[in-house]
């Protein structure tokens, strides 16, 4: 009696590994699929975005912004990098909750920062402040769960590139920040520079274990 019980725990088990090694499939295709698609979309969306966008000033906001052509696009893709992240992220991190609930956090405030879009570029069109206010916050939220998760991820990695890579991932993104605010003239440059190096380290990360 007792063997069988045995016997069935473990088919239990087996069959909760498979689902998750399932599911962490799916949530790595996911991401890579939106990973691609959104650097398709940030250099070609804006040929047919609002006039006046420019690649080098305007960021991946304004191409979701309230009233923006085509802005649910940009959006979509957001949440699609967010499921994805998710997904394949819960399990790389299985025993590890802090890196779990920062994953979590980033998760969702991208999810929330596509809901809530950014004020237009003529901001002499009637548009939502709250919305726009709400987009900033989860916007900040976002980069902040991510800088904090890629440096956290240094003391789980066993290999010093490993180390290394999650460093300069986490270092980009804080300086790709400080820059879209200090040389705001190039902010479309440097956000996408983030979000190429950012998610391709996540990518590259979910897919080594």
């Amino acid at each position: 009696m007792a063997t069988v019980t045995i016997q069935k725990s473990e088919r239990q088990y087996d069959g909760l590994l498979k689902q998750n090694k399932m599911k962490t499939r799916i949530g790595m295709i996911v991401l890579i699929a939106a990973y691609f698609l959104v650097i398709l979309v940030m250099f070609i969306l804006p040929f047919f975005s609002v006039p006046g966008y420019s690649i080098i000033v305007n960021t991946l906001s304004d191409l979701g912004a309230q009233s923006a052509p085509h802005g649910w696009i940009m959006n979509f893709l957001f949440v699609c990098l967010a499921a994805g992240s998710l997904m394949a992220g819960l399990e790389y991190y299985e025993g590890f909750v802090p890196h779990r609930i920062i994953l979590v956090l980033f998760g969702i405030s991208l999810i929330l920062l596509s809901y809530f879009n950014h004020a237009p570029l003529n901001t002499n069109i009637q548009y939502n402040v709250i919305e726009d206010g709400w987009h900033a916050y989860f916007t900040c939220t976002a980069g902040l769960s991510f800088i904090i998760l890629s440096i956290a991820t240094i003391f789980i990695l066993e290999k010093q590139q490993d180390r290394l890579l999650a460093l300069t991932a986490g270092i980009s993104a804080i300086f790709l920040a400080v820059l879209m605010s200090e040389a705001d003239r190039f902010a479309g440059i440097w956000q996408r520079l983030m979000f190429i190096i950012s998610f391709g380290w996540l990518i590259f990360n979910f897919k080594s274990r």
